[in-house]
């Protein structure tokens, strides 16, 4: 059975890689849009625009705002484990160096992963509501 770590890890790969096919094909769609729609935009093409900028906007917020709070109880959790084994009265319940490195490891990755989920949530919904629609 995979461990957490692992299953997080995979999790964020997929993730990544979705995102990696998503971004292409929705900067395709809308390049093609833009190149098509000349000089007067239309209604549609300006909504679809001023979309596009507002979704940007909001998704790197919460990613930004996601990864602040997720950095913040990964330090909580470092801090409290740093205290635990330094007040420990045998070396029992000292960590040993490869558990403080996993621990880090594991603390990056759900910053990451928390920081990809906004994006990666609004870029696949964008692939798949282009994908949809026709150019004209």
């Amino acid at each position: 059975m995979p461990s957490r770590s692992t299953h997080k890890s995979r999790s964020v790969a997929q993730k990544a890689a979705e995102l990696a096919v998503a971004v292409p094909q929705v900067v395709a769609h809308r390049m093609t849009r833009m190149a098509m729609s000349g000089p007067k935009l239309s209604e549609r093409d300006r909504k679809e625009f001023e979309l596009m900028v507002a979704e940007k906007k909001t998704a790197f917020a919460e990613a930004w705002q996601a990864m602040a709070t997720q950095s913040v109880r990964a330090n909580q959790a470092l801090a409290t484990s740093i205290f635990r084994s330094i007040w420990s009265p045998s070396s029992k319940g000292k960590p040993t160096t490869d558990e403080v490195v996993a621990q880090f490891q594991t603390a990056a990755l759900s910053v990451f992963s928390k920081g990809l989920a906004p994006v990666h949530r609004k870029a696949v919904a964008n692939a798949k509501r282009l994908a949809r629609t026709k150019l004209r």
